[in-house]
């Protein structure tokens, strides 16, 4: 068998805590099979150090243009608004039209806000393609030629593929893995690795993480649902508690998630109780009483009619 010889991407300020895992999810898979049959290649716009986030300075093995890839990994950054992101595609003009001149034939690979490289360079375009919620927008103006399914973690092409969140690596890696080596190696190494799933438990949370929450407002409000009962969560206490007017609460929740204030605080709610429902034993009847839904019956409703399934099937598909 030919030796893949992935491309992992340094550019400064980006985020390699993934390019690292991704690089030992590769060793880990070579030595389950007993042979070489991947190669990891840390490449760079040139041969010179890289600036990494936090400072942490790491060196390319070769450039991108030549280190002949079979695949390249592009990593995201840590950026927290759209203007961040404008000023990081225009320092990484020369990078973007590398990417941009790579064979045809390389598979190019991002996940996260490095999404917004792959799309700058072209090769998304009449592609479908998933990133980082919080860039829907953006990315959606600015990259029309492309399919955005933001409702999906991850997105697979003949030649590209496209993940959402930080840990987009994990399922970008666990399809190569699975398509190399089959689905009983990867679950082998996830196991020893100790590996956590790839993917949020369901798509319909995908945009509620409060760690991806850049407004201050949203971050707020998040917080503050999540300690009040279900029962006591009124629009208008939920705006005298955050100072702000119920109107003002709904245009600015309006414009932000694009949901109406109630949904979306229904949303964070359920997702609560979809975290207990995978990393707990807990009860149905003890989950619903536990963060204040009115009584088990309108949760298990509730529950259903917005993430289509039944607590108890949630539980069965997504339980760690």
């Amino acid at each position: 068998m030919p030796v893949q010889k992935i491309g992992l991407l340094l550019y400064p300020g980006c985020m390699p805590a993934g390019l690292f895992a991704f690089a030992d999810l590769l060793l880990a898979a070579n030595r389950r099979v007993g042979e070489r049959r991947f190669e990891v290649c840390w490449v760079g716009l040139d041969s010179q150090p890289v600036d990494s986030v936090h400072g942490m300075r790491l060196q390319p093995d070769s450039t991108l243009a030549a280190a002949n890839c079979t695949a390249v990994l592009i990593p995201g950054l840590w950026a927290d608004s759209e203007a961040k992101m404008a000023r990081v595609l225009e320092s990484n003009s020369l990078l973007i039209r590398a990417l941009a001149q790579l064979d045809q034939q390389t598979q190019l690979w991002s996940y996260c806000t490095g999404v917004c490289l792959l799309a700058q360079s072209g090769r998304l375009s009449g592609e479908t393609a998933t990133a980082t919620w919080w860039l829907a927008d953006s990315l959606q103006t600015r990259f029309p030629q492309v399919n955005w399914q933001f409702q999906q973690t991850q997105v697979f092409n003949r030649q590209t593929a496209t993940a959402s969140g930080a840990s987009g690596y994990l399922s970008i890696a666990k399809a190569l893995i699975e398509r190399e080596l089959g689905v009983v190696a990867y679950r082998e190494i996830a196991k020893l690795m100790v590996l956590p799933r790839p993917e949020p438990a369901a798509p319909v949370f995908s945009a509620i993480s409060l760690l991806e929450q850049a407004d201050p407002l949203l971050r707020r409000l998040h917080l503050l649902v999540e300690k009040r009962p279900a029962q006591q969560l009124n629009v208008q206490q939920l705006a005298d508690q955050l100072a702000v007017t119920a109107r003002t609460l709904a245009r600015r929740i309006k414009a932000l998630t694009g949901h109406a204030v109630a949904d979306h605080v229904r949303l964070i709610k359920l997702n609560q109780a979809g975290e207990r429902l995978i990393l707990t034993g807990d009860s149905i009847s003890r989950i619903s009483d536990s963060l204040g839904f009115s009584d088990e019956s309108s949760f298990r409703r509730t529950f259903k009619r917005v993430t289509g399934l039944t607590p108890v099937a949630y539980r069965q598909q997504f339980k760690l």
